[in-house]
């Protein structure tokens, strides 16, 4: 039982090294703001155009950005639970005997 859960923590380990190795991107107002993230949910870029930047308020701006890092939040989310199912699904033959089953 104890290997089974060793080999559920290496699993875990094994996929957050691989999320980070993914990115998502958000775009907003056509493409004038890029947000990129890794699927662990860590922001690696913002791309925010410069005439958006003159001709938008600060308000507008602070919105658009909002906007698209939530979007860009919610991709590596989804990215991230795909990810985990997948490997509790492999994981789960593995661990049907942990409770008996036969």
């Amino acid at each position: 039982m104890f290997d089974k859960l060793l080999e559920a923590q290496q699993k875990a380990e094994e996929i957050k090294k691989r999320l980070d190795t993914i990115s998502v991107t958000s775009e907003v107002e056509g493409g004038k703001i890029k947000i990129v993230a890794t699927a662990n949910k860590h922001i690696t870029s913002i791309s925010i155009d410069p005439d958006l930047t003159a001709s938008a308020g600060s308000e507008e701006l602070e919105e658009l950005l909002v906007t698209a890092i939530n979007k860009v939040l919610e991709q590596a989310e989804n990215v991230g639970q795909t990810e985990m199912q997948a490997a509790t699904r492999d994981m789960m033959g593995g661990l049907g005997n942990l409770f008996g089953n036969k």
